[in-house]
């Protein structure tokens, strides 16, 4: 029964459904009153999250939407009057109008309320917080729920920022054990360290990978498995092997890795194969500080 399982999940993946199983015991966890956070962040670990309900799962698991269906209107009232106010008073500053890319007037709010908006603040300016905007504009339609995932999502990337060491460290060790001529030729190439990790890390690979593919890990992060960062770098190294193998300086290299943004196929093979990777390694069992505070 077991293999007949496993071999149904394999397909449904394969064509582009998820297993019967999988989604009804997903409902059945999204009709508990209060929502039990564990529960669905496990179901996230374990499974893609089906597109019907990425909405209301991401929103409870990154803290927008209350557990307890009684306070969520009142809540998202309140998240609503904050997003308005602010909206309000970038206009009134004139930094913002109908032209402004949303991920920048989102972004441009942020700094705001951080009150980080100082004068001559370049809200054009690359930042991970704009590169996670943009992918989570792509994914929903609702701006203001968009504006509040993406503050949860950054605080998963400050908590990268500050893993970093140990991150990079990880990335080089697996990446020596699965593969060491690939590992051998980056280094005396002095390419492997030259890889910019923390940019790719702390926007979880916005802007790296297309969007369809990249929203599959999203779910794992979501779910606080920000260590699988690691795999999914790994995964692209490798399904780039003989590409790779052909740089021989840093430019190449990046010319390579960017090659990848617009191939879907191949995107959706290195997170196939990371996923794989990240569950042999037993990578959900780190959770960042901010999921554990939200969690008890």
């Amino acid at each position: 029964m077991a293999d007949e399982r496993n071999f149904r999940s394999t397909y449904y993946e394969k064509v582009g459904c998820r297993g019967v199983e999988e989604r009804k015991s997903l409902e059945i966890l999204l009709k508990e009153k209060p929502l039990n956070l564990t529960k669905l962040t496990q179901f996230c670990i374990r499974f893609t999250v089906p597109k019907i309900h990425r909405t209301v799962l991401w929103n409870s698991l990154l803290g927008v939407t209350p557990v307890y269906d009684k306070s969520r209107d009142y809540v998202m009232e309140q998240r609503v009057a904050v997003y308005n106010d602010l909206l309000k008073a970038l206009k009134t500053m004139r930094l913002v109008d109908e032209n402004t890319p949303t991920s920048r007037v989102l972004y441009a709010m942020w700094l705001l309320e951080k009150k980080q908006l100082y004068l001559g603040r370049d809200i054009t300016q690359e930042s991970h917080f704009c590169n996670i905007t943009k992918v989570l504009l792509e994914i929903f339609d609702n701006d203001i729920e968009t504006y509040w995932m993406a503050k949860s999502l950054y605080d998963y990337s400050e908590e990268v920022s500050l893993e970093m060491g140990k991150l990079s460290d990880l990335t080089y060790t697996i990446l020596e054990k699965e593969d060491s001529g690939l590992y051998i030729h980056l280094k005396s190439c002095d390419m492997l360290t030259a890889l910019p990790l923390s940019d790719w890390y702390r926007s979880f690979f916005a802007g790296v990978l297309s969007e369809p593919a990249l929203i599959r890990i999203w779910d794992k992060i979501c779910g606080g498995a920000i260590k699988i960062v690691v795999f999914v770098m790994i995964e692209i190294l490798r399904m780039l092997r003989r590409r790779v193998l052909r740089c021989v300086d840093q430019k190449s290299l990046f010319e390579c890795i960017d090659s990848i943004k617009n191939e879907q196929e191949t995107a959706d093979m290195i997170v196939n194969g990371a996923i794989e990777l990240w569950q042999q390694n037993k990578g959900h069992e780190y959770i960042p500080q901010s999921k554990v505070k939200a969690l008890s």
